[in-house]
């Protein structure tokens, strides 16, 4: 099949922050803006909550739910790990899906990645959230790998190697026209809270191939492609700002839609938004990447 042919709209969010330091104006109003884009996959990446609470995590878990697309696909955050009970609580509101185990867990060396089994009010003991979605859309088999850059109770990211060596296990094992990562952290360009082990995360991309990585953590809109001339391998990565309005005065509050994903047709829309008297307003910039 060729990819170049094939017609994908991508709705990407991130950072909603659920929680003292999401919108002071009402969700409605950026729900209805959201629904107003014809996404086949929606992304979001990460930071669903403030402190990692349980009804933190049931509002944005609402809040998701009604997003009008059959495929919205959620990863964690750094925020969202501020709770030993944040694996049952993004399983239960955010996401039902098939946590990733590793293949040897004494291999595992991440802080935190197992807590103890007997720790009262605890279901899973596994606290890394890595899955793989394969979504078909148009006739084409999207592979979607997610990655769990966070640890518990840190802001630092931080990626378990036996982690990377069993997702690019499940990966070879799987059949697809296109693979996409998502990751918290950025693997390219960062702030004060870094993703430690950056270069081990672009290593596993170029390994398996992969094109296109969707970050947000930052909440500032960054789109940069890499190349890598020894090995001949290119990618781009699309870090989204954030939609968490009480926060830092520089913050760049937003969301991307990708139309024509993948096409030489493609077109990112900036969409900011702003708010004014506890109302939201948009504004909407276009970037043509046809000329890159």
């Amino acid at each position: 099949m060729d990819i170049l042919e094939t017609k994908m709209n991508l709705l990407h969010i991130s950072d909603m922050h659920f929680g003292p330091r999401h919108w002071l104006g009402k969700s409605e109003l950026l729900l209805e803006k959201l629904n107003s884009y014809e996404a086949d996959i929606v992304i979001n990446t990460g930071d669903n909550t403030t402190d990692a609470l349980e009804n933190e995590f049931e509002a944005a878990g609402n809040f998701l739910k009604s997003i009008d697309c059959q495929h919205v696909v959620s990863i964690p955050g750094n925020h969202d790990k501020r709770n030993m009970r944040c694996a049952d609580y993004f399983r239960q509101y955010i996401d039902d899906i098939e946590v990733i185990r590793p293949l040897n867990r004494d291999n595992c060396r991440k802080n935190n990645i197992f807590l103890d089994g007997n720790t009262n009010g605890i279901k899973e003991d596994f606290t890394d959230i890595n899955f793989i979605k394969n979504i078909t859309v148009n006739g084409e088999s999207v592979l979607i790998v997610c990655l769990d850059t966070c640890s518990l109770y840190e802001d630092n990211g931080f990626v378990d190697q036996e982690m990377l060596r069993t997702l690019s296990h499940a990966i070879n094992k799987d059949s697809y026209d296109r693979i996409m990562l998502l990751n918290h952290h950025s693997i390219l360009d960062t702030d004060s809270d870094p993703l430690f082990n950056s270069r081990t995360v672009v290593e596993f991309v170029r390994e398996n191939h992969i094109e296109h990585v969707f970050s947000g953590h930052t909440h500032q809109l960054s789109i940069m492609r890499s190349t890598d001339l020894y090995h001949k391998h290119t990618f781009t990565q699309y870090k989204n700002g954030s939609l968490s309005s009480v926060n830092t005065l520089n913050d760049t509050n937003m969301f991307l839609y990708y139309k024509n994903f993948g096409t030489e047709a493609m077109d990112i829309h900036v969409v900011r938004a702003i708010v004014e008297n506890e109302c939201l307003k948009f504004e909407e910039e276009i970037i043509t990447t046809c000329q890159y």
